[in-house]
């Protein structure tokens, strides 16, 4: 792991360029620019190093040569960034923006870990809030009402009982955990995101991104302007599992990217959790798979703050976010996400349908036998009511009880 710098104050735009330079240079992984700063001690000094001693040290010549020699996709990473940083503030309360290097005290310690932290780190935000005692919400972008609903609640009560909650800013599972804490008090989140600062994926969360980094921060590795490539969401994975001191997988399909983090969080010591589900429903497999693996089963955040340490203990070491209030220890009272409520008046065809289901995954051909009902007619009363939000279909057609 690359050791800090000897510089112990945020960099200057002049000093910023050489870090920028360092993190885009092309073919440069985050691994091999860390022993270039453990030999030269920053990278000013790598780019003045010379080629012979820099190409010991990456192990090719090529490799040396192309980080010390012209290169115009770098040089325009370095000037999108700087743009975007000294861009002017469209309005008062527009969130502040950042780039942290390693250097940089602000840099969180708990990234520091990784055998590849990155160099910089975009923002929008806080950035103490990235060193503020923090739990990742995971799980499905295809999540079921009640496996939203339940991100949500846990997400409320964790930012009551004074963590950070953190996530991807993706659909499903992490706009809930996201939605949820901002909901709690202090409501604290922090959302790494897989593509550069300037891009919000999917858009239609533009507006969520932008509370979040008003209650917290929004962070990226990645250069301004990169897009939402596959292979970006691992590496914004590994950065959620090193964040945190837990990650708790929500529903989850057995080749889910959360099943990554959870195993990254575990390489590195965190905590894993995980919500079971039905042993009939694929978005439960992989959380179940990790509840058999030795994952932590969680019903209520009490199982959560049960392993974890006091928040408010940890707050005392880290910086405090300007206008949040300290966190306390005593986690609040487990109150569950409210369900909905079924609809007035149910017809006996509607009651019948519902009282034969439950959180289990069930066709429109079961139900219509069990109800002994046509398909058309169990078909009609599923979906008048899901309309009323106590039935959800999914994916695969089948349906679910929602309360």
């Amino acid at each position: 792991m690359p050791s800090q710098t000897s510089q112990d104050t945020p960099p200057t735009s002049g000093s910023l360029t050489p870090w920028l330079m360092l993190a885009h240079a092309a073919g440069l992984r985050p691994a091999g620019a860390g022993a270039l700063l453990e030999r030269f001690g920053s990278p000013q000094a790598v780019l003045d190093a010379g080629l012979a001693p820099v190409a010991e040290i990456l192990g090719s010549s090529a490799a040396a040569a192309a980080l010390l020699g012209p290169d115009r996709r770098r040089d325009q990473a370095v000037a999108a960034a700087r743009a975007w940083l000294e861009q002017p503030a469209c309005a008062p309360e527009d969130p502040a923006r950042f780039i942290l290097t390693l250097a940089d005290p602000r840099y969180p310690t708990r990234l520091r870990e990784l055998p590849d932290p990155p160099l910089v780190l975009y923002g929008h935000g806080d950035a103490a809030w990235l060193s503020r005692p923090q739990v990742a919400i995971v799980g499905s972008r295809n999540a079921t009402a009640l496996g939203a609903r339940t991100a949500a609640g846990l997400a409320r009560d964790l930012a009551a009982a004074g963590w950070s909650v953190t996530s991807g800013l993706a659909e499903g599972i992490d706009r809930a955990a996201h939605e949820g804490a901002l909901a709690g008090a202090p409501g604290a989140t922090v959302a790494v995101v897989g593509t550069g600062i300037d891009l919000t994926y999917p858009s239609r969360h533009r507006e969520l991104s932008r509370r979040i980094a008003g209650r917290g921060a929004v962070v990226s590795e990645l250069p301004v302007g990169a897009p939402p490539l596959a292979h970006h969401f691992p590496r914004r994975n590994r950065l959620i599992a090193a964040l945190v001191h837990a990650v708790l997988v929500v529903e989850a399909a057995p080749r889910s990217g959360s099943l990554i983090t959870a195993r990254l969080a575990a390489d590195l010591g965190r905590e894993v959790l995980a919500v079971p589900g039905s042993i009939h429903s694929p978005l439960a497999q992989g959380c179940n798979d990790l509840i058999r693996q030795g994952a932590k089963l969680v019903a209520v955040v009490r199982d959560i703050l049960d392993e974890l340490p006091p928040a408010g203990r940890l707050g005392l070491r880290w910086p405090q976010p300007a206008g949040a209030a300290c966190a306390g220890e005593a986690p609040p009272l487990e109150s569950p996400a409210p369900a909905a409520l079924p609809p007035p008046d149910l017809s006996p065809v509607h009651a019948a349908v519902l009282g034969a289901m439950s959180a289990d995954p069930v066709s429109v051909e079961a139900l219509a036998a069990a109800g002994d009902l046509p398909v058309a007619g169990a078909l009609a009363a599923l979906q008048t009511l899901e309309l009323f939000g106590v039935v959800e279909r999914l994916p695969d057609g089948s349906y679910i009880r929602c309360s």
